[in-house]
């Protein structure tokens, strides 16, 4: 399509005499067409006819000119403003072309042909511009040997040889303005065809070459291409003598609906603008200094000679410098609006729609001052390829102070500020998306409804009655008068789907009796107004999911230096939760400075995270040895077992649980030395452990500088907060390195505990973990929760983290699978809470039951259901009841289940309900009625509409009777009296009545 553009770019682009420009040249019409010449290469010439303004001499020289245009102004909605279109658009599809033009009383032709320049050896650019009289048909001109050589060049080297076929090309121009560009010696293909096809569509201009699949009809054809130009056509166009069926695209969608945008963003174009008028201001400002400068020096010269030519120049000094100093103010004004209008927000209006004509023709329609410049961008979740957001088009005007085009016209000089538009639209796309509920309704199900039956999201739907009926009553007909160029939008009627309007419609042919006259005025269109809601996340949300993401680059990339560590994210901040608890509660000892953490950093890759130990097992252990530490030495064959078995199964749930309460005296670190003096009394530690002791250091190490950097550093996205956080950055590294010796004795400490866990847990931990793939659970995302599938599960020091699959992602925020926490709150499992799950409460009882007797028994201990929340037997009971009145209320008819088998239910046998089956019954029932409430309306509607064709029958008899009974009477009279005259039925009904008065 871009050899289409570059055609069309000429005619639309190039001064005045933009031939498809309706803005730019004034135009009406425009008939784009080709004529056949077999002498030239590609065998045909391409022309461009409009009625616009047209161009006399002047103006026509001022074409050839590059980068000259008149129409270059801040607050100009003209498309062409770079002087180029008409020169290089032209050259690209051809290489010669010739210009005809009529202004009032003047005929302009101007000659521009690469051919004659090759063949004369000639390299200056020579352009012949012969002007005639449009009434004599005359030479305008002050040298008639200049203009016979410019003629002769134009018989030699152009498709017209002589002075009559010149004029015949003027006659093409049926107006008193207007202009003709005709573009002949095409560009052709490898295979010596032009890059235009003229043949296989008589009506149409087309890409030579094969047909590719999923090419864009506007991208092959010209006529698609021109009905989608303009935002809002204005312009009657014809292709090869036929018109084209032109749209705004705004009153072609389902369910339109706008969303205004503000942004600060875009300032390149204002910022250039502000360049240009302060570099105006300053030559103002010097012109009007040196102006007064030379006034005063005029006084002084003079002085006392008051002669009237002494008198007469100093005044007109004096005038021009007193004009050149208002003109000066001007331009700072000017400088100082566009200095204020540089801080104004820029506003946009987006407007988006779901295209069920075409579902596959879906993307962003990005214009400019009303031209297209970029169509089928895909944003936001389209960029996925899903079916979320497929099939809605948008569709956004914007004007030249917000985004500036290149000079060809198909695309935008400023990327950057080009990208940011595409992420704010898909922004809006996705709030739109989730405005018009096609998402709950279900997305395979809407787009059945208008005929889409096929799993291949590019077939075309369905040409049945039914669907084509459904597809127009939500869509109603609009139209564009031939006469007045006025949109209106037809009433919808069952006789007028699918019916073919002539391309001379008019007003007058409008069913409608407001709209029928092309003198009633244009119905806007009303589109509803949407916002676009964005979710306020807390700060401690904030937190957590930059938490996260640290997580997940800790696991994805290994911290072996300084650069690797600055390419973790900055934005942690430390709870503010816990810093009111600072000083009551007791609190984890601060970490070592961040230059232990780097100097210390391994030099390898660390080892899988499966093979780390957990980081809920070390804790739990050290809680477990500060309570029975009197008795350790005892126990610890106890430990070790109960450990182990314990592990996989409440780690994650007490490591979430102890940070939702916060730092508990249970979980203090603070006794930690007691234990680790216990510990080292203890013989029998051999090389082996030792080993382990300083690998663990060595990983306690580097995660202390993982939590150091999350409680330290400040997150950039609140930027008004950065002073504040600095300082209690500054604070917090002076308590930081007053305890790096209690840090290091603590971590030695936690060492020792980790070191009681054997590596038989290891093994157990992976089976258990294992055994999670497949579990059905629910995710809560973006404050909803999605269904999805357990497909892998990873375990690391810290916590037990599962990907979820969803069965179901209805936008595009929410990705299609997706890593969580085991123990999040965020992450419940389906299947019901049992009585028999152990509840959060009875977990601490019977761990320490299970340390103290030393218990190993698997098949004694059950993993709790913890991600379910707990509810009362009145709640589920409250919840079994309103669930089957339910049922009962929307029971299909004719189920295979009674009311009265409803009603006897058990809560085992409501939970196992078949609600697939039950809605799928229930909406067929529903559409059946719905059918019959359609068909009967449909056959009163044919009724009605036959008994009125016939009331409208009987009553044009009626009315013909009485217009041939009022001429007999009419006769009868005058028979009976002669002199009469009635002119009118009045005036009969009126005598009549006079002659029964006169009886009486």
């Amino acid at each position: 399509m871009s050899n289409l553009e570059n055609v069309f770019l000429p005619a639309r682009v190039g001064s005045r005499s933009s031939t498809l420009s309706s803005g730019d040249a004034a135009a009406t019409r425009v008939d784009i067409y080709t004529v056949r010449n077999i002498d030239l290469r590609g065998t045909f010439m391409l022309c461009f006819l409009d009625d616009g303004a047209g161009m006399d001499c002047n103006e026509a020289a001022s074409v050839i000119q590059f980068g000259k245009s008149a129409k270059r102004t801040p607050e100009s909605t003209q498309i062409g403003q770079y002087g180029n279109g008409l020169k290089s658009g032209s050259m690209r599809i051809g290489k010669d072309f010739i210009l005809f033009s009529k202004k009032e009383e003047t005929m302009t032709c101007v000659f521009l042909s690469r051919t004659f320049h090759e063949e004369e050896g000639i390299d200056e650019v020579i352009v012949p511009l012969p002007t005639w009289n449009s009434r004599t048909r005359e030479p305008i001109t002050e040298n008639p040997e200049k203009f016979a050589i410019e003629t002769e060049l134009i018989y030699k080297y152009s498709p017209f040889k002589s002075e009559s076929e010149v004029m015949e090309q003027f006659d093409k121009i049926k107006d008193r303005n207007g202009t003709l560009v005709i573009v002949y010696n095409l560009k052709l293909m490898d295979n010596g065809e032009p890059e235009l096809d003229v043949t296989s569509d008589p009506t149409d201009i087309l890409m030579a070459g094969p047909q590719l699949e999923g090419v864009k009809p506007e991208r092959r054809s010209f006529r698609a291409y021109t009905a989608v130009l303009y935002i809002d056509p204005r312009m009657r166009i014809f292709i090869q003598g036929h018109k084209v069926r032109t749209k705004r695209l705004s009153c072609c969608l389902f369910k339109p609906r706008m969303y205004k945008y503000t942004s600060n963003r875009f300032k390149t174009r204002a910022e250039q603008e502000v360049k240009k008028a302060e570099h105006l201001m300053k030559i103002a400002e010097e012109k009007s200094r040196e102006a007064e400068s030379k006034a005063r020096s005029l006084v002084l010269k003079l002085g006392d000679d008051l002669s009237r030519e002494a008198r007469v120049h100093l005044r007109q000094v004096q005038d021009a410098a007193f004009n050149l100093s208002r003109e000066a103010d001007v331009k700072k004004r000017i400088h100082e609006a566009k200095l204020r209008a540089l801080k104004e927000p820029k506003e946009m209006c987006f407007i988006f729609g779901v295209n069920i004509e075409h579902r596959d023709l879906d993307g962003m329609f990005i214009y400019n001052c009303s031209r297209l410049i970029k169509m089928y961008e895909k944003v936001g979740p389209q960029l996925e390829g899903g079916v979320s957001c497929g099939g809605v088009v948008g569709v956004v005007d914007i004007p030249y102070l917000v985004l500036e085009p290149t000079h060809n016209k198909q695309d935008f000089a400023d990327a950057k500020e080009y990208r940011h538009l595409l992420r704010a639209m898909g922004e809006h796309l996705v709030q739109y998306w989730k405005d018009i509920g096609i998402a709950q309704k279900g997305i395979l199900k809407f787009w059945d409804e208008f005929g889409y039956m096929s799993a291949n999201w590019n077939q075309p739907p369905s040409d049945g009655t039914v669907y084509k009926r459904r597809r127009a009553m939500e869509i109603p007909t609009t139209i564009q008068c031939d006469q007045c160029l006025k949109w209106r939008t037809l009433p919808y009627r069952v006789d007028d789907v699918g019916k073919e309007y002539p391309d001379s419609w008019a007003c007058s042919m409008s069913p409608d009796h407001i709209q029928n006259r092309c003198d009633a005025p244009e119905q806007k269109q009303n589109v509803p107004i949407g916002a676009l809601r964005k979710e306020v996340k807390s700060h401690e949300e904030k937190i957590e999911a930059q938490q996260k993401k640290l997580e997940a680059l800790k696991q994805n990339m290994p911290i072996r230096s300084q650069a690797d560590l600055r390419k973790l994210p900055l934005e942690v901040s430390r709870n503010p939760s816990l810093e009111g608890q600072s000083s009551t509660s007791n609190q984890r000892p601060r970490s070592p400075p961040l230059a232990d953490i780097i100097k210390n950093a391994p030099s390898h890759p660390p080892p899988k995270p499966q093979a780390l130990p957990r980081r809920g097992s070390a804790t739990r252990s050290v809680s477990k040895a500060m309570t029975t530490h009197t008795n350790f030495t005892n126990k610890k064959a106890a430990v070790n077992t109960g450990r182990s078995q314990q592990r996989p199964l409440v780690s994650a749930k007490q490591s979430a649980a102890s940070s939702r309460v916060g730092a508990q005296p249970s979980t203090s670190l603070r006794n930690a030395p007691a234990v680790s003096a216990s510990l080292k009394s203890q013989p029998g530690k051999g090389a082996k452990n030792l080993g382990l002791r300083k690998e663990t250091h060595s990983r306690g190490a580097q995660s202390a500088g993982t939590r150091k950097r999350n409680t330290v550093i400040e997150s950039s996205e609140e930027e008004e907060e950065e002073d504040e956080e600095e300082e209690e950055q500054e604070e917090r590294k002076v308590k930081i390195s007053a305890k790096i010796s209690e840090s290091k004795r603590l971590k030695k400490d936690i060492t020792d505990v980790v070191e009681i866990s054997d590596s038989g847990g290891e093994v157990e931990e992976e089976i258990n973990t294992s055994k999670d793939r497949g579990l059905l659970v629910e995710v809560k995302v973006n404050k909803e929760w999605y269904t999805g599938r357990v497909t892998d599960v990873a375990a690391n020091k810290q916590s037990v983290r599962w990907k979820v699959k969803f069965d179901y992602v209805p936008t595009a925020t929410t990705p299609r699978d997706r890593w969580v926490e085991k123990a999040s709150m965020d992450v419940r499992l389906m299947k019901p809470p049992s009585p028999e799950y152990p509840t959060p409460d009875t977990l601490g009882v019977e761990e320490d039951i299970s340390v103290e007797t030393g218990s190993t028994s698997d098949s004694t201990r059950m993993e709790p259901d913890t991600t379910q929340p707990t509810t009362s037997k009145e709640t589920v009971e409250a919840l079994v009841v309103s669930f089957r009145n339910a049922l009962r209320y929307f029971l299909p008819p004719n189920y295979r289940i009674t009311k009265e088998e409803l009603s006897s239910m058990t809560p085992e046998e409501l939970a196992s309900f078949p609600l697939k089956d039950y809605f799928e019954q229930y909406e067929e029932g529903l559409k059946n009625l719905c059918t019959a409430y359609q068909t009967r309306a449909e056959e009163r509607v044919r009724a009605t509409e036959k008994k009125l064709q016939q009331n409208d029958a009987e009553l044009t008899d009626a009315q013909e009777k009485l217009c041939k009974l009022r001429n007999n009477i009419v006769e009868l009279l005058r028979k009976v009296q002669e002199d009469i005259e009635i002119n009118t039925d009045d005036e009969l009904d009126a005598y009549i009545e006079e002659l029964i008065t006169k009886v009486d």
